[in-house]
């Protein structure tokens, strides 16, 4: 079935994971989505151009023609969320978790980069922020991607937000001395969560992980096993989030046992 065998490729009992969710129904095609979903993790991983696949995949329209309906009926968001439900059932927890932890990253977008962007004054970044929460043990439960300029302050509660509906046992969320503010009672007004605001000490000499806050900082850290997240090099922000999501999908398969 493949021309080359190439470490990014989805072993026998990863693709049996997720080939229902595709719903291949083991249509003729003359390339299968196997195939296609392994370009797709082989770009996410060295960061090449599309038009730079290697021969041995499909062509790169067929891919990102199967890309693109995959990012826009909510297909990648499905895996990531049955593979984080598995995830926690391997560790005895509930699929549902009850704490979560967010941040935010800001990276650069390349010049041809569209949609929303923006200078971050603190961090002299021009580009996009990566908006994250997490579960305790680093999972992603939900991504909003936005202008670098934006600050956690003013779009934290966007982001909590589209948790409400999802996971009926939050109710705490860890964050740093960026949230602080009016986000902390609007958050427990609306939403009914608890904000615990956890602050570096002026007087620390040296770099200390924060208790909790240490988990998400980590998940940010993942990121650079991709090339592809090395910049934000998507056009829209919705190509952003989906790139994050198959990242997530490529860590949370090798981990399943």
């Amino acid at each position: 079935m493949y021309k080359t065998n190439y470490p990014t490729n989805l072993t026998d009992k990863q693709w049996q994971v997720i080939e229902n969710i595709l719903d291949d129904q083991k249509r003729k095609r003359k390339h299968t989505l196997r195939e296609i979903f392994n370009a797709i993790l082989y770009l996410l991983k060295t960061g090449c151009q599309w038009r730079m696949l290697p021969t041995g995949f499909p062509r790169w329209e067929l891919v990102y023609y199967y890309y693109s309906g995959w990012k826009e009926d909510g297909t990648f968001e499905e895996i990531n969320e049955i593979l984080r439900n598995m995830l926690r059932k391997q560790k005895g927890k509930h699929h549902s978790p009850g704490v979560g932890l967010i941040d935010a990253q800001s990276v650069k977008t390349t010049r041809v980069g569209g949609g929303e962007r923006g200078y971050d004054g603190n961090k002299k970044v021009k580009g996009r922020k990566r908006h994250i929460i997490t579960g305790t043990n680093g999972w992603l439960l939900s991504v909003v991607v936005h202008a670098a300029n934006e600050h956690e302050s003013q779009t934290g509660f966007q982001v909590m937000q589209t948790l409400q509906y999802r996971f009926d046992r939050m109710q705490k969320i860890y964050a740093d001395g960026g949230y602080r503010g009016e986000l902390v009672d609007q958050v427990k007004n609306q939403l009914g969560w608890d904000m615990e605001i956890t602050l570096r000490s002026d007087k620390e000499t040296e770099f200390k992980p924060l208790p909790k806050r240490w988990v998400v900082e980590r998940t940010f850290s993942w990121f650079e096993n991709f090339r592809r997240l090395a910049k934000d090099y998507e056009y829209t922000v919705a190509a952003s989030i989906a790139m994050i999501l198959l990242a997530f999908i490529a860590m949370a398969l090798n981990n399943i046992s």
